[in-house]
């Protein structure tokens, strides 16, 4: 039976955004990431429903994006990536945001959450063709932490604040909570599964590595080292990625893992059988259940998840999750 493809990262509109990117080409980077603003800054929600925060905040409609950059999220507390782009779809690094969500419109908004903006540049020892090529994402915008205390679908929208200081107010595609129950969470044992070594492959690793050049993200098998040592597992493919920021991510990690290797075993493992897309999935991605990618799992020593990532994220934010798998 044919694997069914990975889905987008994002609503339809979100979707397009990303995708024309890799057409439009992103804007200029800045190449810093910028902490995330005060919440005095935006409207305070105090009580309010989405509708009434919206009509009282005295912020007109933009015309920005917001695309998701994930679309799993389980009850609890969740990280919540997203890009800004223009109608032109061309990414916008220069404003400040902030979320807020409801369950539904009769319930109170929580927020503002202010995002902060991580970006996806490495030194350029670590810049590879499909990491620094035109179309390949620059930044992320996180919210650390967003509080879902229900399953189900969730209103949300973006207060947006521009350059020249004005309050702009952008709806966000509705996140929907608990829709992928099978995918690891944090706290759970992930999969036991087999992943290729370089050695596997008689060093020849293009048959496992679609980024160029080809990462040194592959000198152990998963299964072999799952409860002894510490692993940063990163699913992704960067020469097919559907979003573009699987070759930014991968450089990130392999940068990551030159500073903490031998504390943790990183592993990359690609997403498609034969690096070919119309051969379908690869075991190891079914196995986890991921409906998209990139993702990358923190495992501690004891072979329990204590951390992931979906989606984009720059070196600070790796090197911030490395604490949950490896002593202070």
């Amino acid at each position: 039976m044919r694997s069914r493809p990975l889905r987008r990262l994002a609503s339809s509109l979100a979707l397009a955004a990303l995708t024309a990117v890799v057409v439009a080409g992103c804007g200029g980077g800045t190449g810093e990431t910028r902490p995330a603003p005060p919440p005095k800054e935006f409207p305070q929600a105090q009580g309010k429903t989405i509708s009434q925060l919206l009509h009282g905040s005295g912020a007109t409609p933009s015309e920005l994006v917001i695309a998701p950059a994930s679309e799993v999220f389980d009850k609890g507390e969740e990280r919540y990536p997203f890009g800004v782009f223009t109608t032109g779809l061309e990414q916008v690094e220069d404003v400040e945001v902030a979320l807020y969500f409801a369950k539904d419109g009769k319930s109170k908004v929580s927020g503002p959450l202010p995002a902060k903006l991580e970006t996806l540049q490495t030194k350029p020892a670590y810049r590879s063709q499909n990491g620094s090529g035109p179309g390949e994402a620059k930044s992320v915008y996180v919210v650390p932490k967003v509080d879902f205390p229900k399953n189900g679908s969730y209103l949300a929208i973006a207060m947006i604040k521009t350059k020249d200081g004005k309050l702009e107010a952008s709806r966000v595609p509705s996140p929907v909570v608990g829709r992928y129950p099978r995918v690891p969470k944090v706290g759970e044992r992930p999969p036991k599964i087999e992943t290729l070594t370089a050695a596997d492959v008689g060093n020849d690793l293009e048959k496992i590595d679609t980024r160029v050049p080809p990462d040194q993200m592959h000198k152990v098998n998963f299964a072999e080292v799952l409860g002894k040592k510490p692993i940063v597992l990163v699913f992704a493919t960067p020469a097919l990625c559907q979003s573009r920021v699987c070759g930014p991510v991968v450089d990130v990690a392999q940068q990551v893992a030159d500073k903490y290797e031998p504390k943790a075993d990183f592993i990359h493992q690609e997403v498609y059988v034969e690096n070919e897309k119309s051969k379908g999935l690869r075991p190891q991605l079914k196995a986890f259940h991921l409906p998209t990618e990139p993702w990358t799992y923190l495992i501690d020593a004891n072979g329990v998840v204590r951390d992931r990532l979906s989606g984009a994220y720059g070196v600070d934010e790796l090197e911030e999750a490395m604490s949950t798998i490896l002593p202070g």
